[in-house]
């Protein structure tokens, strides 16, 4: 019976799930080649578990956010520091375009990311959020399809091990000078190793930024 069906209609399961025009590349080539789409989903909940602040998650994410259309926002919500904006500019990030947040409850924090994620405004949303149940972790992610925005959440190492409706987690640590980038869960087969990203890299090479949609080409 599934001989006869149509090619693509049956689902193989040991290959990546493919959904082109809906992923963002991010700027690793061996990442893009993990990841579903080819790069970060665009409307999707994406949780970084990095093993302890600082390792290079924020380093992996600046050639996306290089990228940021004209008339786009990067929203920032509740972030442990103040994001250090000569490294930003370095990387080509458009600073007037950052939207830094930081609500004074959980609960207002996760009302105010959601906004950010289905307001289609966002070029992408980066959320830290320490403590989360599965009915707000769904929140999101409806949010995030609704607004066709990558909503990154950034959340401690130690909810590796519980179930998540997040269609992307990575767990991050620091190996010598390169990040080690675990896939935890992605649409498609499980990862069968790690990936070692040199995210330096991407501290000094700005890619040019996408224009806003009906702005003429700058020719050079």
């Amino acid at each position: 019976m599934l001989a006869g069906l149509p090619a693509g209609s049956v689902w193989q399961a040991d290959r990546i799930a493919q959904h082109p025009g809906t992923a963002r590349p991010t700027g690793f080539s061996a990442l893009d080649a993990a990841l579903p789409g080819g790069g970060w989903p665009a409307g999707a909940l994406i949780e970084l578990l990095p093993e302890r602040p600082g390792v290079g998650e924020l380093s992996m994410l600046l050639p996306m956010l290089a990228r940021t259309p004209s008339d786009q926002w990067i929203a920032w919500l509740s972030p442990p520091l103040q994001p250090y904006a000569p490294a930003l500019a370095r990387a080509g990030v458009p600073l007037a375009r950052l939207l830094i947040v930081r609500p004074e409850d959980p609960q207002t924090l996760l009302w105010a990311t959601r906004q950010a994620a289905v307001s289609g405004s966002c070029s992408a949303v980066l959320a830290w959020v320490p403590r989360i149940d599965n009915t707000g972790l769904r929140r999101l992610q409806l949010a995030a399809e609704e607004g066709a925005t990558p909503l990154f959440l950034f959340r401690p190492s130690a909810v590796a091990g519980q179930s998540s409706p997040a269609p992307l987690r990575l767990a991050l640590a620091a190996r010598d000078s390169l990040l080690e980038v675990r896939i935890l869960k992605r649409r498609g087969p499980p990862a069968s190793c790690p990936l070692l990203l040199d995210v330096r890299a991407a501290q000094c090479a700005p890619p040019e930024p996408e224009p806003a949609p009906g702005a003429p080409a700058l020719v050079r």
